[in-house]
Protein backbone atom coordinates (compact mmCIF):
# COMPACT_ATOMS: atom_id res chain seq x y z
CA UNK A 1 0.00 0.00 0.00
CA UNK A 2 1.27 3.41 -0.97
CA UNK A 3 1.23 5.93 1.90
CA UNK A 4 -0.15 9.36 1.09
CA UNK A 5 2.83 11.62 0.43
CA UNK A 6 2.68 15.34 1.20
CA UNK A 7 4.54 16.31 -1.96
CA UNK A 8 4.86 20.07 -1.26
CA UNK A 9 6.83 19.09 1.87
CA UNK A 10 8.54 15.98 0.49
CA UNK A 11 9.93 17.76 -2.56
CA UNK A 12 11.60 20.60 -0.61
CA UNK A 13 14.97 18.87 0.00
CA UNK A 14 15.27 18.13 -3.72
CA UNK A 15 14.48 21.71 -4.73
CA UNK A 16 16.87 23.04 -2.10
CA UNK A 17 19.68 20.82 -3.42
CA UNK A 18 19.34 22.07 -6.99
CA UNK A 19 17.82 25.52 -6.41
CA UNK A 20 20.48 27.63 -8.08
CA UNK A 21 21.98 24.99 -10.34
CA UNK A 22 22.32 26.24 -13.90
CA UNK A 23 21.11 24.16 -16.83
CA UNK A 24 23.92 22.06 -18.38
CA UNK A 25 23.81 24.05 -21.62
CA UNK A 26 26.53 26.70 -21.87
CA UNK A 27 25.12 30.15 -22.64
CA UNK A 28 25.91 33.77 -21.86
CA UNK A 29 22.57 35.41 -22.69
CA UNK A 30 18.97 34.60 -23.57
CA UNK A 31 19.71 34.46 -27.31
CA UNK A 32 22.36 31.77 -26.79
CA UNK A 33 20.04 29.92 -24.41
CA UNK A 34 17.20 29.97 -26.96
CA UNK A 35 19.40 28.64 -29.75
CA UNK A 36 21.02 26.03 -27.49
CA UNK A 37 17.68 24.70 -26.27
CA UNK A 38 16.40 24.28 -29.83
CA UNK A 39 19.58 22.57 -31.01
CA UNK A 40 19.77 20.21 -28.01
CA UNK A 41 16.33 18.66 -28.60
CA UNK A 42 16.92 14.92 -29.28
CA UNK A 43 20.64 15.64 -29.14
CA UNK A 44 22.93 16.08 -26.12
CA UNK A 45 23.77 19.21 -24.16
CA UNK A 46 27.42 18.16 -24.27
CA UNK A 47 27.44 18.03 -28.08
CA UNK A 48 25.78 21.45 -28.38
CA UNK A 49 28.26 22.93 -25.87
CA UNK A 50 31.11 21.69 -28.06
CA UNK A 51 29.91 23.44 -31.20
CA UNK A 52 28.26 26.56 -29.72
CA UNK A 53 31.39 28.75 -29.28
CA UNK A 54 32.08 28.71 -33.03
CA UNK A 55 28.37 29.08 -33.85
CA UNK A 56 27.94 32.13 -31.62
CA UNK A 57 31.15 33.69 -32.86
CA UNK A 58 29.73 33.54 -36.39
CA UNK A 59 26.17 34.43 -35.35
CA UNK A 60 26.49 36.58 -32.19
CA UNK A 61 22.84 37.68 -32.03
CA UNK A 62 19.36 37.31 -33.53
CA UNK A 63 20.09 39.95 -36.19
CA UNK A 64 23.10 37.99 -37.45
CA UNK A 65 21.09 34.77 -37.43
CA UNK A 66 18.23 36.42 -39.33
CA UNK A 67 20.68 37.29 -42.10
CA UNK A 68 21.98 33.73 -42.23
CA UNK A 69 21.00 30.90 -44.56
CA UNK A 70 21.00 27.10 -44.62
CA UNK A 71 24.36 27.25 -46.38
CA UNK A 72 25.99 29.55 -43.83
CA UNK A 73 24.59 27.65 -40.82
CA UNK A 74 25.41 24.15 -42.07
CA UNK A 75 29.18 24.24 -41.27
CA UNK A 76 28.34 24.96 -37.62
CA UNK A 77 25.34 22.71 -36.95
CA UNK A 78 25.56 20.04 -39.66
CA UNK A 79 26.45 17.43 -37.02
CA UNK A 80 23.35 18.19 -34.91
CA UNK A 81 20.56 15.64 -34.98
CA UNK A 82 17.66 16.82 -37.18
CA UNK A 83 19.81 19.78 -38.31
CA UNK A 84 17.76 20.43 -41.48
CA UNK A 85 14.57 21.17 -39.55
CA UNK A 86 16.45 23.00 -36.79
CA UNK A 87 18.10 25.23 -39.38
CA UNK A 88 14.68 26.20 -40.78
CA UNK A 89 13.31 26.80 -37.28
CA UNK A 90 16.24 29.00 -36.25
CA UNK A 91 16.13 31.10 -39.41
CA UNK A 92 12.34 31.55 -39.24
CA UNK A 93 12.52 32.36 -35.53
CA UNK A 94 15.29 34.92 -36.03
CA UNK A 95 13.47 36.59 -38.91
CA UNK A 96 10.30 36.73 -36.79
CA UNK A 97 11.91 38.08 -33.59
CA UNK A 98 14.40 40.36 -35.42
CA UNK A 99 16.46 41.34 -32.34
CA UNK A 100 17.53 39.90 -28.99
CA UNK A 101 15.41 42.30 -26.95
CA UNK A 102 12.27 40.89 -28.59
CA UNK A 103 12.78 37.35 -27.28
CA UNK A 104 9.56 36.53 -25.39
CA UNK A 105 9.63 35.07 -21.89
CA UNK A 106 6.04 33.87 -21.64
CA UNK A 107 4.95 30.28 -22.29
CA UNK A 108 2.36 30.96 -25.00
CA UNK A 109 4.61 33.35 -26.91
CA UNK A 110 7.59 30.98 -26.76
CA UNK A 111 5.63 27.91 -27.86
CA UNK A 112 4.34 29.83 -30.88
CA UNK A 113 7.93 30.01 -32.14
CA UNK A 114 9.16 27.16 -34.39
CA UNK A 115 11.08 24.41 -32.65
CA UNK A 116 9.93 25.29 -29.13
CA UNK A 117 7.55 23.05 -27.20
CA UNK A 118 6.46 23.29 -23.58
CA UNK A 119 9.60 21.65 -22.21
CA UNK A 120 11.90 24.01 -24.11
CA UNK A 121 9.82 27.04 -23.16
CA UNK A 122 9.86 26.06 -19.49
CA UNK A 123 13.65 25.64 -19.58
CA UNK A 124 14.14 29.04 -21.24
CA UNK A 125 11.84 30.77 -18.75
CA UNK A 126 13.52 29.10 -15.77
CA UNK A 127 17.02 30.02 -16.87
CA UNK A 128 15.99 33.58 -17.77
CA UNK A 129 14.42 34.08 -14.34
CA UNK A 130 10.85 34.45 -15.60
CA UNK A 131 7.90 33.43 -13.40
CA UNK A 132 7.08 29.76 -14.03
CA UNK A 133 3.97 28.92 -16.01
CA UNK A 134 4.73 25.22 -16.16
CA UNK A 135 7.16 22.50 -15.10
CA UNK A 136 10.22 21.29 -17.01
CA UNK A 137 9.59 17.68 -18.08
CA UNK A 138 12.48 16.26 -20.10
CA UNK A 139 13.52 12.63 -20.65
CA UNK A 140 14.99 12.48 -17.15
CA UNK A 141 11.79 13.72 -15.49
CA UNK A 142 9.75 11.21 -17.51
CA UNK A 143 11.84 8.53 -15.79
CA UNK A 144 12.16 10.10 -12.33
CA UNK A 145 8.63 11.42 -11.62
CA UNK A 146 6.85 8.03 -12.02
CA UNK A 147 9.60 6.33 -9.99
CA UNK A 148 9.06 8.80 -7.17
CA UNK A 149 5.31 8.39 -7.46
CA UNK A 150 4.49 12.09 -7.92
CA UNK A 151 3.22 11.26 -11.42
CA UNK A 152 2.31 8.22 -13.53
CA UNK A 153 2.63 7.27 -17.18
CA UNK A 154 5.11 8.28 -19.88
CA UNK A 155 3.39 11.25 -21.56
CA UNK A 156 5.40 14.42 -20.76
CA UNK A 157 2.33 16.67 -20.99
CA UNK A 158 0.34 14.48 -18.57
CA UNK A 159 3.31 14.17 -16.22
CA UNK A 160 3.72 17.95 -16.21
CA UNK A 161 0.02 18.41 -15.40
CA UNK A 162 0.23 15.92 -12.51
CA UNK A 163 3.29 17.65 -11.03
CA UNK A 164 1.61 21.07 -11.34
CA UNK A 165 -1.44 19.69 -9.52
CA UNK A 166 0.68 18.06 -6.80
CA UNK A 167 2.76 21.15 -6.00
CA UNK A 168 2.17 24.87 -5.44
CA UNK A 169 3.59 27.17 -8.10
CA UNK A 170 6.40 28.16 -5.72
CA UNK A 171 7.70 24.56 -5.99
CA UNK A 172 7.43 24.15 -9.77
CA UNK A 173 11.21 24.23 -10.10
CA UNK A 174 10.85 20.61 -8.96
CA UNK A 175 10.85 19.71 -12.67
CA UNK A 176 14.40 20.90 -13.26
CA UNK A 177 15.42 19.48 -9.87
CA UNK A 178 14.11 16.06 -10.92
CA UNK A 179 16.00 16.42 -14.19
CA UNK A 180 19.26 16.99 -12.31
CA UNK A 181 18.45 14.06 -10.02
CA UNK A 182 17.89 11.92 -13.12
CA UNK A 183 21.19 12.98 -14.65
CA UNK A 184 23.21 12.37 -11.48
CA UNK A 185 21.54 9.69 -9.35
CA UNK A 186 18.22 8.38 -10.68
CA UNK A 187 19.86 7.02 -13.83
CA UNK A 188 18.31 4.19 -15.89
CA UNK A 189 20.21 2.05 -13.36
CA UNK A 190 19.57 4.20 -10.26
CA UNK A 191 21.93 4.80 -7.34
CA UNK A 192 19.09 4.54 -4.81
CA UNK A 193 21.27 4.20 -1.70
CA UNK A 194 22.68 7.74 -2.06
CA UNK A 195 19.39 9.39 -3.13
CA UNK A 196 17.97 12.03 -0.81
CA UNK A 197 14.42 11.16 -1.98
CA UNK A 198 14.47 7.44 -1.13
CA UNK A 199 12.29 7.78 1.98
CA UNK A 200 9.34 8.96 -0.16
CA UNK A 201 10.19 7.10 -3.38
CA UNK A 202 7.65 4.55 -4.63
CA UNK A 203 10.29 2.71 -6.68
CA UNK A 204 12.76 2.39 -3.80
CA UNK A 205 10.12 1.36 -1.27
CA UNK A 206 8.29 -1.00 -3.58
CA UNK A 207 4.99 0.90 -3.41
CA UNK A 208 2.56 0.76 -6.28
CA UNK A 209 2.84 3.91 -8.37
CA UNK A 210 -0.71 5.04 -7.71
CA UNK A 211 -1.54 6.64 -4.37
CA UNK A 212 -4.53 5.20 -2.52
Amino acid sequence: MHPKINWPEAIKPLIKKYKRKKHPLDYENTYQLLVGVILSARDSDRHINQLSPQLFEAFPNIEALANGSSETLFPFIGSVRNFANKTKWLLTLAQTIKKDSNIPLALDALTELPGIGRKSANVIMREAGAKPEGVVVDIHVVRVAPRLGIATGTDPIKIEKQIMEALPKSEWDAGMAMSFLGREICRPKPKCEICLMKSVCAYYNGWSAKQD
